[in-house]
This record gives structure tokens, sequence and C-alpha cells, in this order.
């Protein structure tokens, strides 16, 4: 039992600052977004949204590079993997719930992996919500319009 509270306090502290991470990376995309909608407008024209909706995905994208790095940098500095290379590509297919199975992690640290993916798997969820509110809304005034 001793061995599972150190993995519970770091993988809750992980998932806080992920979380955290990534409400003010979308706050920022959003904010920055509504900012330049009108600089866009002009630029594009008609084809405005594009522009827009590639930068939210990459922005959105980004949020998840931060995060996997976090994780990585985690192993890397408890010293489980070999290199931070390998430490980077465990973790982005922990956080991605791909989970190879080329690189796993002794007992010790395992359980931690497992919040990682569950971390991942809901940071995913909330970016999938977050990228259709964006486009839902770009799209809302054409709807209504075409009626």
């Amino acid at each position: 039992m001793l061995i599972l509270l150190p993995q519970f306090f770091i993988g809750a502290l992980l998932i806080a600052l992920t979380v955290v991470i990534h409400a003010y990376c979308l706050d920022f995309l959003l904010r920055t977004l509504d900012r330049l909608k009108v600089t866009v407008k002009k630029f594009f024209h008609r084809h405005w949204k594009v522009p827009v909706v590639i930068c939210t995905v990459l922005g959105v994208f980004g949020s998840h590079i931060v995060q996997i790095w976090i994780w990585a940098f985690f192993y890397f500095y408890i010293g489980v993997m070999t290199d931070f290379e390998e430490s980077l590509y465990f973790s982005t297919s922990t956080f991605t719930t791909v989970g190879y199975g080329d690189v796993v992690l002794g007992k010790e640290w395992r359980l931690v992996s497992s919040f990682q993916s569950a971390n991942g798997f809901i940071l995913f969820g909330w970016s999938t919500a977050f990228i259709f509110e964006i486009v839902s809304k770009l799209y809302e005034d054409d709807i209504y319009n075409a009626r």
C-alpha cells in the first residue's frame, strides 16, 4: 500500500498541472481567435473560417505537446527511461492511449502511467469538444441565414 501513495500523489499532481495548462491554453486560444477574427476576415475574405479552424487545431495540439513533454520530463527525472527520447516516446504513446507496449515502466511506477493515459483521454475529449464548439460557432450564422 505504501508504494501506491506516492504514485497517487504524483499522478494527481501531474494531472492537476496538465489540466491547468490546458485550461489556460484553451482560454488564450479563444481570446486570441476572437481578437484576430476581424483581421483574418479582411485578409482571407470568404475563406476566413479555414485559417481559424487550422489555428484552433494547431493551438490545441500545441497544448497537448506541452503536456506530453511535462510527463516525459517526469519519467526522465525519476530515471525510469534510458534517455529523454525514450521518455518522450513512452509519454506520447501513453498520453494518446496508444500504448504500444514496447517500452514499459516497472511495478513501482506503472500506476502513474495509467494516470497519464486517463489524463490524456480526458484532455483529448475536452479538446474535441472545444474544437467542435469553435467550428459550430463559425458556421452558426451561415445556418441561420440560410433559412
